[in-house]
């Protein structure tokens, strides 16, 4: 299997909040995030499942998952098909938009080499319906050996995705909700918001900047998979998320948070 390296991320995210302050409801109400922060979120669901276990370590799982990934773990190899490796499900490599854009992908995952494709050096037309990934295979329909480098294609719509991110940037802000729905931010959507989250009061909102750097983002991973109000989770510490690994340590997410908190009231 091809050496994978490593991204780090390179810089961190922001988010504004809107915090309904009242002693008894004290919760984000909602977030105004830019295209980098939006991207980010989105990029959680091409997240493979054995990394998002691999990040967050096996004690932080719910459900099932983590067993799954213990018994890959655990098999040994006379019980694994000839040429797998484990690292292709434990750690399943992904090409993530920080290839191209830094911002937008916050955690340092795998990137996979490169790969080579061969084909057959004959002029026979079905000769050229065969590549191969190990240079020096025989061609299934002649015989020979497949050594002349074949270029691959990438889609232009995969190509662009990366380049550019999921979402429009410019003047554009978005809404994301405690629950993580993200819409196109406007000003009658915000009144519309206000009003199905019960906000009475506006003498109580206060408006936070927040950080969100790689600590915050595995935390966001974790509480989306456990809790519908992901951001009063993370960011005010409402209701902790389980606890994880995270460079041998392990943080606890509740109390009050000083690192990565901007106040602006």
């Amino acid at each position: 299997m091809a050496a994978a390296t490593t991204t780090t991320p390179s810089t961190t995210l922001t988010m504004k909040l809107l915090v309904d302050s009242s002693p008894l409801r004290r919760r984000v109400v909602f977030a105004e995030a830019g295209k980098d922060t939006v991207d980010f979120l989105f990029s959680l669901l091409a997240l493979p499942a054995g990394t998002a276990v691999k990040l967050l370590g096996k004690e932080s799982m719910v459900g099932c998952m983590a067993n799954i990934y213990g018994s890959a773990e655990r098999l040994e190899d006379p019980y694994v098909q000839p040429g797998a490796a484990k690292d292709a499900i434990l750690c399943a490599a992904m090409p993530p938009p920080a290839a191209a854009r830094p911002n937008s992908w916050i955690f340092p995952l795998p990137v996979p080499a490169p790969k080579s494709f061969f084909h057959c050096g004959t002029n026979y037309s079905s000769c050229r319906s065969y590549v191969t990934e190990v240079r020096g295979t025989g061609c299934p329909n002649c015989g020979n050996q497949m050594v002349i480098d074949a270029k691959l294609i990438e889609s232009p719509a995969l190509v662009a995705l990366v380049r550019t991110g999921f979402v429009q940037g410019g003047m554009v802000a978005y809404t994301v909700t405690d629950d993580l729905v993200i819409t196109p931010m406007s000003n009658v959507s915000t009144i519309a918001l206000l009003n199905t989250c019960g906000v009475r009061d506006l003498g109580t909102l206060q408006e936070r900047t927040v950080q969100i750097g790689h600590k915050e983002g595995l935390e966001i991973l974790t509480s989306s998979l456990q809790s519908k109000t992901v951001l009063t989770d993370v960011f005010l510490g409402k209701k902790p998320p389980s606890s994880m690994k995270n460079g041998g340590s392990t943080p606890q997410l509740g109390g009050t948070r000083h690192e990565s908190l901007t106040w602006r009231v």
